[in-house]
């Protein structure tokens, strides 16, 4: 059985999604595309073979037209929860974008709408969805190192070269901390089964930034246990790129935990996937990875479909990613007052 789905938000990652993401899984089936800008409607429909009967200028008009069990929503961050309760409002499951919204307060009431409806509501966070992450997460549940001392994370890309005009990363509101950061903070609370208590941000980008807000920025992070975590996160770094989810090096009391993420080619995107294990003394020992056939967004999707079909809940139903929003708007926080910030949960 494929879940029909309405695509709405189709320019720049959105069209990605149509073209290399969701035609990756076959438990989905296109039955709308929707966009407000007339060129990016025509342009992803003529893409995917869709005829005019099935682009909208709107969700509006999509949902008005056809029959569909679920939206999966790539527009802007700002129409997210507008859109989703939208979708809802009109007996929709909804797959969501990250950020699923700007503030945690905005994102539990479309995620509280859900549960009162009885609908999915799956925040896409791809980063989950590749293998190193998972070892690192059940090699922690099995106390594959002990006590944990200290987590450290580095995440470093050169993305600095177009002229303001050109790069939607450039007007992007937090673009270090909304758009980047939030992918590493979430994957920081999947593999330690933690939440976030205080986090202090300092911010100071060199004068060559073209960011109108912080390309780069450290981050300490308190999590419930009282166990700290150092991040360094950089748009603007001429160091040796990291993979997308970064560089990761977790003590513990009887060894190391290594990990990188997301730095495969687009034919094989688990590629480059490493975790080691090293003990005292010795040294670092590949960890062996389980085989995955779909990774990232589209391993998301297909389980969003499963979610829907079979009633089972995703790890990154809406309530369940408030903790990673919490701590992106607490960091945002203390990058603008200076100061050490509380992580509320609404």
């Amino acid at each position: 059985m494929s879940i029909k789905i309405i695509h709405v938000g189709l320019g720049g990652w959105g069209g990605n999604w149509a073209v290399n993401a969701i035609p990756a899984v076959a438990e989905v089936e296109v039955a709308a595309v929707a966009d407000p800008n007339p060129a990016t409607l025509k342009s992803v429909r003529t893409k995917l073979g869709l005829p005019e009967a099935q682009a909208f200028p709107s969700l509006t008009a999509a949902l008005e037209a056809v029959d569909a069990e679920a939206v999966v929503i790539t527009a802007p961050a700002v129409t997210h929860v507008p859109l989703a309760l939208e979708a809802l409002e009109a007996g929709k499951h909804v797959l969501v974008e990250k950020p699923f919204a700007n503030t945690a307060e905005e994102a539990a009431t479309a995620a509280r709408r859900a549960e009162e409806l009885g609908l999915v509501l799956q925040v896409s966070q791809n980063y989950r969805n590749y293998p190193a992450p998972r070892a690192v997460q059940r090699m922690l549940q099995e106390n594959a190192i002990g006590e944990l001392a200290a987590i450290s994370i580095d995440f470093r890309k050169w993305d600095n070269d177009l002229a303001f005009e050109e790069h939607p990363h450039y007007r992007f509101p937090h673009p270090m901390i909304n758009d980047m950061a939030i992918h590493h903070f979430d994957l920081l609370r999947k593999i330690t089964g933690e939440e976030a208590v205080r986090v202090y941000t300092k911010v100071k980008d060199p004068s060559y930034s073209k960011y109108l807000e912080e390309a780069s920025a450290v981050i300490t992070i308190e999590l419930a246990s009282g166990l700290v975590v150092s991040y360094r996160g950089s748009w603007v770094s001429r160091g040796a790129p990291t993979a997308w989810a970064g560089d990761w090096h977790i003590a513990g009391e009887s060894g190391e935990i290594y990990f990188t993420s997301r730095g495969g080619p687009d034919d094989d995107p688990g590629a480059a996937d490493v975790v080691t294990l090293r003990r005292p003394g010795g040294e670092a020992e590949p960890v062996e990875l389980a085989p995955q056939d779909l990774f990232g967004r589209a391993a998301g999707l297909r389980l969003f479909a499963d979610a829907i079909v079979n009633g089972t809940t995703p790890e990154t139903v809406g309530t369940a990613n408030l903790g990673s929003l919490a701590l992106m708007e607490a960091a945002a926080r203390s990058a603008a007052s200076g100061r050490v910030e509380d992580v509320r949960l609404p």
